[in-house]
Formats: structure tokens, C-alpha cells, sequence
């Protein structure tokens, strides 16, 4: 029977995504691992490849169509021997899909399927205990989630290997009551109040001039994420100046004596590189919230903010304290530079357990930045500037001042805690030449 092409999750955190191109064409030849299409997410667009072989034999989701939910039917590839005939008229990028119909034993069914497909979405496709994904039929992988059956423990007669109607129906049902306890996890929280619509907004604008601006995938999550953790992560939040004069100079003997070799290194290099051996110095801050339990990571993976047009990205710098920081200052480079061109993949922006936000590049003296779930902790940089200062003798002097706010997830970080942290983060950035030895 005609084989279904999904609507790929290509992060773990991924809903829905744009399907902005399409590789190929109806009628062209595809085989196992062929790019077919170019899928957008609110972070990168990535290429899609195919897993199964054979003729593409409709397309179902057209090129720029946006918030296409994960596992929506997209395209249909025929097997050998197969044509255009075979698939189901009327299919439609909803779950009611040829499948479905070629399973329903009578006309009536034929014609139930595909309102119950569209009114119940099908659960997402299983994976096997190897990784490898379980295919299924949307029809056969509601009958499983109802009877309470695992789809990687079936074995399928379809083509390619897929689980149909039939298989489900024939494997052992799991007792009702097992499914009890997942009905009454489902019932949904009430939901927080979400402020004025945007109709209330707009009308309290009415006869003023004004431009609306639609949002993509990009700002909708950012909008999303971060309104849930200023809410349900407990802040707290720590501050310093630290002294960047001997930072400045070492610096500046570095680069003249790496200038052979192509190598720039910044003031946020050698930022990355104190947090990430303060991470080491003080192990039981490197740590992420995960829900019921705190993770103790064991490397410094660092996650910086990078700006881009409509957003920004965090690439994570795994590592970071193995590395040296010509080595870093490359790869910081790099990923910033892939970022803007959104070209980032998902590992590349994924984990971390600590992040640095600087904003000193905009003249900002210091501000407050908002932790990224699940790191524990965000280390917001503002600019270096003159000032007076006092002396350990009691003189006073001018000195090159940089202002850090540290904010912390107080699951993770206590106070005492924090402040050890930042103390190690502002020693090695006070005293340079110990981030070589």
C-alpha cells in the first residue's frame, strides 16, 4: 500500500514546524536517505530525508505552508507496482489518510475514518529500543494508545515492515485498568490567566497608527519559554564589578604574539573560559534542574547568546574547560556566525548547564537576564568602563570596571553556593594567566 511521509520531529522539543521546500517532485524516484525537503523550525531550517523508497505520488502540504504539526501526512510515496490510483481520494494532510481508509473493512468505516482521524490526532511514532523509528499506520497507532499496546513489541505485515489495523487488533490487549492512571494525568491544569487578547489590545489602539507584525516560530517560542521560566523558576540574582585592567593587558600581549596565526581572542573568550573553570572549581553549581531531580553535569558545556535578526540563539561550547582559548575563540566564531545564518543544528543550541548573555558590545553598563531551562544559571556581562576606584593600599585610582549580574535557578543554586561561583568567575577574570596553568 502507499507509503506515508510525516511531518518530521527534528528536535526533541519540536510541534510544528514550516515545510519551506520541497526537493523533489510527483513522479520522481526516491531511495532511503535522498533529501526530499527543507524543513524550518523556530530555531534552523534543516533537510528531511527520506526512509523508505519508491515514487513520490502526491504531495499533500505545499512549499511556505506554515505550522504544520508534527506527524501531519505530507506526502505519499508509492511502492513498486503501485500508482497513483492506489491512494485514497480525498486525502488530505490531516491523519485521514489512505491508510486509514484501506483498513476500514466497510463503506461506512471508510467514510468514519477519516472524521475520526482528523477529530483524534494520531500519537506520535515510537521509537524501538535501538533508536530506529516504529512505522505505523495513524489508524493502528490509535487502536494501540487504546488498548494500551506497545507498538515497538509488534510485528507488522505491511509493507516495509508497517504495523496495520490488523496487527494491533490481533496483539494482546494490556488491561483497561493499566490506562486509568494515564487518563487522570492528562486532565489539564487550569490554565494561568494569559493577560488581554489580541483583539482587546488592538481595539484600545483603534484611530492610532499602527503596524502589525506577525510572528514566526522563532518569536513565538521565545515568547513562550521565556514566559514560563520567569514564572516558574525562583530567581535570585548576584552582583559584581570585576577590575579588567590586568584582563586587558594580557589580552592585548596575547593577540600580538598569536597575530601569525590569524587569532583575535575577545574579552567574551576569556569570559567563556572563567565560567567554565569556575563550573569546575565549584561542581556542585555545574548542575540542571530536571523536574523531580538535579542533574551534576561533570564537563563546563557553557551556552552563549548570540543575537540574530528576530531572535537569538544560545550554541553550547562543550567542554569548554578542556579547551584552549584561541581553540575557543574559533569555535565561538564559528557557531556565531553559522546562527545568524540559522544553520545551527539541533545538538549544536541543545544542553548546557550555564549561560552568558553580554550586552557590553551595546554600551549597556549591566542589566538582569532571565535563566534559559533547564541551565541553573545565566551570567548577564556589561560593558568595561573608567572608573575611580580604591586601591588595596587605600589609593585611589582609575580602573577599567565591568559590571556581571549572575542570575540562578534557587532549585539548583543557593545563595552561599552563588556567591562561590561568581567569586571564582571574577578571580580568574582578575587574574588571567591562572586560566593557562
Amino acid at each position: 500500500m502507499p507509503i506515508e511521509i510525516l511531518m518530521p520531529a527534528l528536535s526533541p522539543t519540536m510541534e510544528e514546524g514550516t515545510l519551506a521546500k520541497w526537493l523533489v517532485k510527483e513522479g520522481d524516484t526516491v531511495s532511503s536517505g535522498d533529501l526530499i525537503a527543507e524543513i524550518e523550525t523556530d530555531k534552523a531550517t534543516m533537510e528531511f530525508e527520506a526512509v523508505d523508497e519508491g515514487v513520490v505520488g502526491k504531495i499533500l502540504v505545499a512549499e511556505g505552508t506554515e505550522g504544520v504539526k508534527v506527524n501531519t501526512l505530507i506526502a505519499v510515496l508509492l511502492a513498486e507496482g503501485e500508482s497513483a490510483s492506489d491512494i485514497a481520494a480525498g486525502a488530505a494532510p490531516a491523519a485521514a489518510s489512505a491508510a486509514a481508509a484501506e483498513e476500514a473493512p466497510a463503506a461506512a468505516e471508510k467514510a468514519a475514518a477519516p472524521a475520526a482521524a482528523s477529530a483524534t490526532p494520531a500519537p506520535a511514532a515510537p521509537a524501538a529500543a535501538d533508536g530506529a523509528r516504529v512505522f505505523a499506520s495513524p489508524l493502528a497507532r490509535r487502536i494501540a494508545a487504546d488498548k494500551g499496546l506497545d507498538l515497538t513489541a509488534i510485528k507488522g505485515s505491511g509493507p516495509h515492515g508497517r504495523i496495520v489495523k490488523a496487527d494491533v487488533e490481533a496483539a494482546t490487549a494490556a488491561p483497561k485498568a493499566a490506562a486509568a492512571p494515564a487518563a487522570t494525568a492528562a486532565a489539564p491544569a487550569a490554565a494561568a490567566p494569559a493577560g488581554p487578547s489580541a483583539d482587546m489590545v488592538t481595539k484600545m489602539y483603534q484611530g492610532r497608527s499602527f503596524e502589525e507584525v506577525k510572528l514566526d516560530g522563532m518569536r513565538k517560542t521565545i515568547a513562550a519559554r521565556l514566559t514560563e521560566a520567569k514564572q516558574t523558576i525562583p530567581h535570585f540574582y548576584l552582583r559584581r564589578d570585576i577590575q579588567l585592567d590586568a584582563l586587558l593587558k594580557f589580552r592585548g600581549e596575547l593577540n600580538k604574539q598569536l597575530e601569525g596565526r590569524g587569532v583575535k581572542l575577545s574579552v567574551n573568550d576569556f569570559i567563556i573560559k572563567a565560567v567554565a573553570l569556575a563550573l569546575q572549581a565549584v561542581p556542585d553549581a555545574n548542575a540542571v534542574w530536571a523536574g523531580d531531580r538535579v542533574l551534576k553535569m561533570k564537563a563546563s558545556d557553557v551556552a552563549v547568546a548570540v543575537a540574530i535578526e528576530g531572535g537569538l540563539f544560545t550554541p553550547v561550547l562543550q567542554d569548554a574547560d578542556m579547551k584552549s582559548l584561541s581553540a575557543l575563540s574559533a569555535e565561538m566564531k564559528d557557531l556565531a556566525k553559522r546562527a545568524r545564518d540559522r544553520k545551527l543544528a539541533p545538538h549544536e543550541y541543545q544542553g548546557g548547564s550555564f549561560a552568558i548573555s553580554n550586552l557590553g558590545m551595546f554600551g549597556i553598563d549591566n542589566f538582569d537576564a532571565i535563566v534559559n531551562p533547564p541551565h541553573a544559571g545565566i551570567l548577564a556581562v556589561g560593558s568595561g568602563v573608567q572608573k575611580p576606584v580604591v586601591g588595596k593600599d587605600g589609593e585611589l585610582k582609575v580602573a577599567t570596571v565591568m559590571s556581571v549580574t549572575m542570575s540562578v535557578d534557587h532549585r539548583v543554586i543557593d545563595g552561599a553556593l552563588g556567591a562561590d561561583l561568581l567569586k571564582a568567575i571574577v578571580d580568574n577574570l582578575e587574574n588571567p594567566m591562572t586560566m593557562l596553568a
